[in-house]
């Protein structure tokens, strides 16, 4: 006989782990499946190691600013095994906070892989368990694509890099997104020449260019080579070096270096899940679902990376909630994921944060809307710090100034993005952000520069 849950939740990561704490405490009996590493993506391999190990290589870059500043210094050397040590340290506590939550008698666990046989069934190892629903957040893998002779020469995933405790000679970061940006930048401040290779026209091609021109710009002046508008064409070794071929705007070049990271994205993981059993549909490799999380099957939700729709931690952990919600209330009218509120972070330097539209989006969709932005080169507080890269941005909507879009790159974007993030939680205007009492001085007050502008081009 199998094993009966309310609620089967596979996955214990952000989203899974959030899908199962709603599920619980709305009184279903819920059982988690993890084969491990308990901890997730997010802790293990994502957000929390990879802010850590940046941290190290800020501090790195503002010490070498400090004749700035008029302070002198020594020579700043860097210690990558302290550096690995400290995020490890940091990580260990994360972890071991998050496998006390998925051991707690709140729920039932089991440590093994899992695959359906059925729209209501599942094993597990040796177990056969059935549900009333199911919840799937196996979160994504690394993008494995077929670049001729990148398997054979090898190299670095991002999974890889968070472990290396000798610098490399030279690095070859293959990307452009969030991942890369990040990766490659921490590699270049600690003393390794990096060369960066996109196959779009700019990096973060997801992203309005001007959002992405102040990073280029900035990892451009500290050493890096960049090449974006590329064709990857094949990969050759050579003793301890690697080199990639590829053509650039149509012409032919190559990058040579010690490490190669291939940092081309990530994947939905439904590898073994076979889904087709429970009749779960699936298009391009990721799960479809509707905005409460539904699958093809009604009973049956998915979370997170594994649905494709925004590979975010904290999107993740909302859609975890709205899944274990309607998966216990399936006769009730169902929550849904607003993504009027989509918001990302990039945590190079220059930060680029964003919420809600963007031009690119807008012009898509067919959304009219005003815009206007401010640059930091012309703000005090950013003056003051001397750290001028980038400019905010709002976008309106021209006849009721509700905002539709935020975007700032430049200092502390990651924080500064909550303002603009609460106003539109609340469905607020330019005028009310041009309104609100900003101290001055400081970095928040440059907002109030782009909705003024705004503000006067509405009709009264």
């Amino acid at each position: 006989m199998p094993r009966t849950h309310d609620i089967i939740v596979i996955g214990g990561g952000s989203a899974g782990y959030a899908a199962a704490r709603i599920a619980q405490a709305e009184k279903a009996d819920v059982a988690i499946i993890d084969h491990g590493p308990l901890g997730g993506l997010c802790i293990l391999r994502g957000c929390m190691p990879t802010k850590a190990m940046l941290r190290s290589s800020d501090i790195a870059v503002l010490i070498r600013r400090a004749t700035e500043f008029g302070l002198q210094t020594s020579e700043v050397t860097v210690n990558l095994p302290a550096i690995i040590s400290r995020k490890n340290r940091l990580i260990q506590e994360f972890t071991d906070d998050r496998i006390h939550s998925l051991t707690s008698d709140r729920f039932t666990l089991y440590e093994d892989h899992a695959h359906f046989l059925s729209p209501t069934d599942i094993q597990v190892g040796p177990i056969h368990l059935t549900a009333q629903a199911f919840i799937i957040a196996t979160g994504s893998v690394v993008t494995r694509l077929p670049i001729p002779g990148l398997e054979e020469t090898g190299y670095l995933t991002s999974d890889d890099a968070l472990e290396l405790t000798t610098i490399p000679e030279s690095m070859i970061v293959l990307g452009g997104g969030p991942v890369a940006l990040e990766f490659a930048q921490f590699f270049s401040r600690i003393g390794v020449q990096v060369t960066l290779i996109q196959r779009s026209a700019h990096i973060l091609s997801d992203t309005d260019d001007d959002l992405a021109m102040p990073v280029d710009a900035r990892l451009r002046e500290e050493g890096m080579q960049v090449f974006t508008n590329t064709t990857i064409q094949h990969v050759t070794a050579s003793g301890k070096f690697k080199t990639v071929h590829f053509l650039h705007k149509g012409q032919a070049q190559q990058a040579t270096a010690t490490t190669i990271l291939q940092a081309l994205g990530r994947r939905p993981n439904i590898d073994g899940l076979q889904l087709a059993a429970a009749h779960i549909e699936t298009k391009q490799g990721r799960i479809i679902v509707d905005d409460s999380m539904r699958t093809s099957q009604p009973h049956i939700f998915a979370v997170g990376d594994v649905n494709g729709l925004h590979e975010i931690v904290h999107i993740a952990i909302e859609q975890g909630e709205i899944a274990g919600w309607n998966a216990v209330h399936r006769k009730n009218p169902p929550k849904h994921f607003d993504q009027r509120l989509k918001a990302q972070v990039v945590f190079t330097d220059p930060q680029v944060a964003s919420v809600g539209f963007s031009e690119k989006e807008c012009r898509q969709h067919g959304v009219p809307y005003l815009v206007a932005s401010y640059p930091f080169n012309d703000h005090g507080k950013s003056l003051c710090l001397g750290e001028t890269h980038g400019h905010v941005k709002v976008l309106c909507d021209p006849r009721t100034g509700i905002i539709l879009g935020g975007h700032i790159v430049g200092p502390e974007a990651s924080e500064l993005i909550h303002e603009l993030i609460t106003i539109m939680y609340f469905k607020g205007t330019v005028r009310d952000l041009q309104r609100i009492p900003h101290y001055h001085p400081t970095l928040a007050e440059i907002l109030t520069y782009p909705a003024e502008e705004l503000s006067a081009q509405l009709p009264d």
